[in-house]
C-alpha cells in the first residue's frame, strides 16, 4: 500500500511522526542557542605575489600578500550564549547611540533570550520543516506541481533572506532613528527595554521576510490558471489599499508612518510580480507556437 492509499489514521500517524521530528530539531537548536556561545579565530593565509591585494591602509606602494579568514566555533556559556550575542549585535548596529538599553524586570532579559532562541531555531529549521511538509504531501502531487515547487523553492528562500537583509540594513535603522528623534527634540532621556527592542526588530525582519514572498505568491496563483497578469493589473488600486493595511498590521508602532516602510516596498514587489507573470505568459505563448 502506497502513502497515497493510506487510511486517514495512517496519514494522521505519519503527520504526528513528522511533527515530532520537527519539534525535536527545534528543541535541540533552541537549547544550543541558550547554552552555547560563538568564539572566533583567525587564519592568515599567505598568497603568491601574483594575486596579492593592494594595501590601502598604508601610504606605501607595497602590496598585502596575505588574507585573513575568520572562523567561528561553539563553546558552552549560558550567560554569553548565541541569543545574547545576537542581541548585542543588533543593539550595537541598530540602536542610535543616545538610546539607553535597560531591563525593567528581573526575568525580562532571560525571556527575551528564549524568544530569540526560538526564532533562530525556526529560521535554522526551515529546510527541515519544508522537507517534512513536502514529503508528507508529495504522494498527492502531480509531476507538474512537483516540478513547479522545485522551481520556486530557491526564489522563496532568496526573497526571504533579501527581506531580512533589506529591513536590517535600511528600514530598521532609519525607522528607529526617525522615531527617537521626537524624544530627542523634547530633550527627554530615551530608554528601550530588551523585550521591546527585540520584539520591534524581529517583527520587522519577519514581516519583511514574509512580505518579500509576494511575487512568488502571485506567480503561484497565476500558474493555477484562475488569474493572469490582466487580473493583477486591474486590481492594482485595491492591492495598494490591502498592502497599506497589511503594513499597518505588522508594524509594531501606531504612528502611521512606519507602515509605509513596509507598504511601499510591497507595492514595488507587486509591480515586479506583474512583470514576471507577463514574461512567463509571453514565454508560454512562444513555446506553444513552436
Amino acid at each position: 500500500m502506497t502513502s497515497a492509499e493510506l487510511p486517514i489514521t495512517g496519514h494522521i500517524d505519519e503527520l504526528r511522526r513528522r511533527g515530532i521530528r520537527t519539534l525535536i530539531v527545534l528543541t535541540i537548536i533552541t537549547i544550543i542557542c541558550l547554552s552555547f556561545g560563538l568564539k572566533s579565530f583567525t587564519v592568515v593565509l599567505s598568497l603568491p605575489p601574483a594575486i596579492s591585494f593592494p594595501n590601502f591602509t598604508s601610504d606605501s606602494r607595497s602590496t598585502d600578500s596575505s588574507v585573513a579568514l575568520r572562523f567561528y566555533y561553539p563553546y558552552p556559556n549560558p550567560f554569553e550564549n548565541i541569543a545574547v550575542q545576537l542581541t548585542l549585535l543588533l543593539k550595537n548596529t541598530l540602536l542610535p547611540p543616545e538610546v539607553k538599553f535597560i531591563q525593567t524586570a528581573p526575568g525580562q532579559a532571560f525571556f527575551a533570550q528564549i524568544h530569540i532562541s526560538l526564532l533562530l531555531s525556526i529560521i535554522c529549521s526551515i529546510p527541515i520543516i519544508a522537507r517534512e511538509v513536502f514529503a508528507f504531501i508529495y504522494p498527492a502531487l502531480s509531476t507538474k506541481t512537483t516540478t513547479t515547487i522545485y522551481k520556486i523553492t530557491l526564489p522563496i528562500l532568496l526573497l526571504f533572506i533579501m527581506g531580512i537583509v533589506f529591513s536590517y540594513l535600511l528600514v530598521i535603522p532609519f525607522t528607529l532613528s526617525f522615531l527617537y528623534k521626537y524624544g530627542e527634540s523634547l530633550g527627554a532621556e530615551t530608554f528601550v527595554t530588551v523585550s521591546d527592542f527585540m520584539t520591534f526588530v524581529l517583527q520587522f525582519m519577519l514581516g519583511f521576510g514574509l512580505a518579500f514572498q509576494l511575487p512568488v505568491i502571485m506567480y503561484g496563483l497565476s500558474l493555477t490558471g484562475l488569474v493572469d497578469s490582466t487580473f493583477w493589473s486591474k486590481n492594482l488600486r485595491y492591492a495598494i489599499v490591502i498592502l497599506a493595511i497589511f503594513g499597518a498590521l505588522i508594524t509594531p508602532d501606531g504612528s502611521g508612518i512606519t507602515m509605509w516602510f513596509v507598504s511601499i516596498p510591497m507595492i514595488v514587489l507587486y509591480l515586479l510580480g506583474i512583470v514576471i507573470i507577463r514574461r512567463a505568459e509571453r514565454h508560454r505563448i512562444v513555446v506553444s507556437m513552436r
